[in-house]
């Protein structure tokens, strides 16, 4: 291993997890099987797999399994504003058309609210009938089928062992008040192992974080701020309140949802522009760097 891998392996031969585990519970402590599977991936980062070998993709896929069991409904789930779904009230060919615009296979069906679901429709069931000639029924409250309810704390392998027994492809996720949390599909669950996975219906979407030649960033509100830290300034991932996303983190710094063309600004003198927003939240933002000059006066001051 060259000594540019020095970061993992430090000069006793040790792991950055065997050094944090030494530091936590002590020389004597016994490393647990998830351990050291961990520390074997570790202790060969950045090398070239030689043939026969696991692939970096399968050693990723082997670090994501390893804290699967870590995950619980909410963190995999789609948050309830992203959930598409159909009032029960609907008619036969708004769910055809629910369906074409949604692009997915099985659509939530609520009552009064996104907070009442009923159940949830299958594609299959609906183009069933359009190929058949049948007459469309005049409830789309017949195609319904059960989805799993399932708590927000219920971790992602129970999720999964649920699925697969029920032989559910899809479960709501609700909160302590029966509220709806937010949905699960199987394809959410495996992502967590294999990764996203893209078929040939999914649009191709900008990057959480793509870098502008300005020194600016363009950010989905959905990138999360560890990430932020990671490649644009750690600064700006340090905030007292509990946010993980940086549209989340505009928000709070707004005291409200802030409206398209919106700047707020960050202790850190990055400042958060947005560019697009629904009625509930941040969808893009723009991350203006610091002014170089007003931090230098700011030092000088010091």
């Amino acid at each position: 291993m060259s000594d540019d891998d020095s970061s993992t392996a430090q000069p006793n031969g040790r792991t950055f997890w065997s050094g944090l585990r030494t530091l936590l519970f002590g020389e004597d402590s016994e490393a647990t099987l998830r351990d050291q599977i961990e520390e074997a991936i570790e202790s060969h980062e950045g090398e070239v797999p030689i043939i026969g070998d696991l692939t970096s993709i399968e050693r990723q896929m082997l670090r994501n399994l390893l804290h699967f069991g870590e995950r619980t409904a909410t963190d995999i789930a789609v948050p309830r504003s992203d959930i598409i779904a159909v009032p029960a009230t609907a008619s036969f060919d708004d769910l055809v058309a629910a369906f074409v615009d949604a692009g997915h296979s099985r659509l939530p069906v609520y009552a009064e609210s996104l907070d009442s679901v009923i159940g949830m429709i299958h594609v299959k069931d609906v183009f069933a009938l359009r190929v058949a000639g049948a007459a469309p029924p005049g409830d789309i409250k017949d195609l319904i089928r059960s989805p799993l309810y399932v708590p927000e704390s219920m971790g992602a392998l129970d999720l999964l062992a649920r699925m697969r027994g029920e032989r559910v492809h899809l479960a709501i996720v609700v909160d302590e008040f029966g509220g709806t949390e937010g949905l699960v599909t199987i394809e959410d669950v495996v992502e967590e192992i294999v990764g996203e996975i893209e078929d040939e219906h999914d649009e191709e979407l900008p990057g959480l974080l793509v870098a502008l030649d300005d020194g600016a960033w363009e950010a989905d509100a959905r990138a999360e701020l560890e990430d932020v830290a990671r490649l644009i300034d750690a600064r700006i991932a340090d905030v007292n309140d509990d946010v993980e996303t940086i549209g989340g983190l505009a928000t709070v710094l707004a005291g409200h949802v802030p409206d398209v063309g919106e700047i707020v600004e960050h202790a850190s003198g990055w400042r958060l522009e947005v560019l697009e927003r629904d009625s509930r939240r941040v969808a893009r933002l723009r991350l203006l760097p610091p002014d170089e000059g007003a931090l230098m006066t700011e030092g000088d001051e010091e």
